[in-house]
């Protein structure tokens, strides 16, 4: 570094000590705005996963139905589940539904995987417990009060499917053959006992099944069809979201895939007002820390009006008294953007904590981004002080006026 230069360092060192009250000013006006959009910007960009993670608490955002009046069979559900990211996917239920009675009341049996209920439907409360194993079911609230059922009961699920010859009832433990005296065909009664688990409540039409495993409404009913309909949670946004179906749709043909609107339609509301909110405040904070900014040099040039009319006495350029105050600025723009850029994670960490209750995904790229942003908007802040700084005139400034 030649002379001239380390006069140059020499000579900005010393104006931001000589005046670091006011210089602390304008520092942390920087911080707190470089902090603020660090902050946001992490919080802008993980947003999306926190929400999408919080909406899966509402249940599965698509439905897997058959295209046709069949049924999804396990090797079309395969392909269908196999389109989506085994990162983005929460899990997946699939439901076959059957029509049956219980103490002569006919209900609806609810074949699923109770592994698979846990991840797209979280939101079920339950009074027991959840079924482990096959022979207990899950009694819908409005089911139970119909039926008289509480947890802990023992209920027979009667099935009547008719018999032929072919008919193989071999390993059936319970069941009993009649005819009908009006046609003759022969029909077979089906018991299996259950046990209630638990009773559940949510306030929606779940309420009105009973759920068994899938072995169990298959031993029922001696038939091993394909299911209604498949519930499937997936951590991803709208558009997304789009793009996986389109893909299901081509890859399985015999599976209707579709949104769950009422979910994806609030969580695409909420992410782009909150976008919007984000933006907004932003620019008022850049906004605010120019002015402040702009103020504070504004004091300092004011304060150093003899001084810069002497140096442009002496043969000063325009340009170099310039290149002085600008460094002051982007030397404060650069620091601020730095402490700004770590207190930004600590501050967006909390938010995240405070509301999603997980932490938040720290994002380097952030980091060269704020710092620039900080010293671009410091260094805009301070054209305006530094116009006025060197339209001083030597003349007046040195004759007191």
């Amino acid at each position: 570094m030649n002379k001239k230069r380390r006069m140059f360092v020499r000579m900005v060192t010393a104006s931001l000590v000589r005046r670091r009250s006011r210089m602390i000013v304008a520092l942390l006006a920087i911080i707190v705005g470089a902090t603020i959009l660090s902050g946001l910007g992490m919080i802008y960009f993980d947003v999306p996963r926190q929400m999408s993670a919080q909406f899966r608490s509402y249940g599965a955002n698509i439905i897997f139905t058959p295209s046709d009046d069949g049924y999804i069979d396990k090797d079309s559900l395969e392909k269908g589940i196999s389109c989506f990211s085994k990162e983005q996917l929460e899990g997946y239920t699939p439901y076959r539904y059957e029509n049956t009675s219980i103490h002569n009341i006919p209900v609806t049996l609810a074949g699923t995987d109770f592994s698979g209920v846990l991840k797209t439907s979280p939101y079920w409360h339950i009074n027991g417990s959840m079924p482990s194993s096959d022979g207990e079911a899950l009694i819908g609230a409005k089911a139970a009060e119909k039926l008289g059922i509480s947890v802990g009961d023992s209920i027979s699920a009667q099935n009547s499917f008719e018999v032929t010859d072919e008919t193989d009832l071999t390993g059936i433990p319970d069941y009993e053959i009649y005819t009908d005296p009006e046609t003759g065909e022969k029909y077979c009664d089906h018991m299996l006992e259950l046990k209630a688990a638990g009773i559940l409540e949510t306030g929606g039409s779940e309420e009105e099944y009973i759920y068994v495993t899938l072995a169990d409404i298959q031993s029922l009913t001696l038939s091993d069809r394909g299911y209604d309909i498949v519930e499937v949670s997936v951590a991803a946004m709208q558009d997304e979201l789009k793009d996986y179906l389109k893909q299901v749709g081509e890859k399985t043909p015999d599976i209707s895939a579709r949104l769950v609107k009422r979910v994806t339609a609030s969580e695409s509301t909420v992410l782009t007002k909150l976008e919007a909110l984000v933006l907004i405040v932003t620019i008022v904070v850049l906004a605010l820390t120019m002015i402040c900014v702009a103020t504070t040099m504004t004091a300092v040039i004011a304060e150093r009006r003899k001084e810069i009319g002497l140096r442009k006495a002496l043969g000063a350029q325009n340009s170099s008294i310039m290149a002085e105050f600008l460094s002051e600025g982007l030397v404060l723009g650069g620091v601020g953007g730095i402490a700004g850029s770590l207190l930004g994670f600590v501050f967006a960490d909390i938010v995240s904590m405070n509301v999603f209750s997980s932490p938040i995904t720290f994002r380097p790229l952030l980091l060269p981004i704020t710092i620039a942003a900080s010293v671009i908007v410091t260094g805009l802040a301070c054209m305006i002080p530094i116009k006025s700084a060197v339209e001083v005139d030597p003349a007046l400034v040195l004759k007191g006026e």
